[in-house]
């Protein structure tokens, strides 16, 4: 019974023992802990900033002529002078922009209005890019078109780029910009390229005969 005894106890100690003995730290290798690196990490170089272009001029150059599949359309919309803006048009005071349609390989259009409305000023809309198409009542420019408002971002200029297309109805001379939603706050700013034609010259009487 005493050798039973003992036997349990010296059990019971061995068992204590390796309960209490503390988790062996790992050992020290090449890689734990990794050693630092010899050199810092190294970034590349960014490219230059010289020589920039817009992507603006990036798509014009995509464009290798102006495409013509209405000559009676292109003929009309040659001779567009004048831009109209929608937003200040029946304001007192306010007068048509300009814009200028320069034909080549490529056809481009350039313009700006600058509102000269009472409280407007400094508030302009404007439009530059290339025409990539022209069909019977539909031209398409690819460029962008902008909008400066006062009261929409603090002034911000708010932009549509890329693809642009101005539709024409009947006989109107006027080509107005499809959607044209502003970007900065949803409003249709309903922005038109016009050919101001002018009035026929009138007729004298003939010169009668003695």
């Amino acid at each position: 019974m005493k050798r039973f005894l003992l036997s349990f106890a010296l059990l019971l100690a061995a068992g204590t023992a390796l309960a209490q003995k503390p988790t062996s730290e790992p050992q020290a290798t090449p890689y734990y802990p990794a050693p630092p690196p010899e050199l810092a990490p190294k970034t590349e170089q960014g490219m230059s900033v010289d020589g920039l272009t817009s992507p603006l001029a990036q798509d014009q150059a995509k464009i290798a002529r102006t495409v013509i599949d209405s000559d009676a359309e292109a003929e009309l919309f040659a001779n567009a002078d004048k831009i109209a803006w929608g937003r200040y048009a029946k304001a007192k005071g306010e007068k048509p922009g300009t814009v200028t349609v320069t034909k080549g390989a490529v056809w481009t259009v350039k313009g700006r209005l600058d509102s000269t409305a009472p409280g407007s000023e400094g508030d302009y809309a404007s439009i530059e890019g290339a025409v990539e198409k022209i069909t019977a009542h539909h031209v398409v420019i690819r460029g962008e078109v902008a909008f400066r408002v006062a009261k929409i971002e603090d002034g911000a200029l708010c932009k549509m780029a890329g693809e642009l297309h101005f539709r024409r109805s009947g006989r109107s001379h006027v080509w107005r910009l499809a959607g044209g939603e502003n970007p900065c706050d949803g409003s249709r700013e309903l922005f038109d390229l016009v050919y101001d034609k002018p009035p026929p010259a009138e007729k004298k009487p003939a010169a009668r005969r003695g």
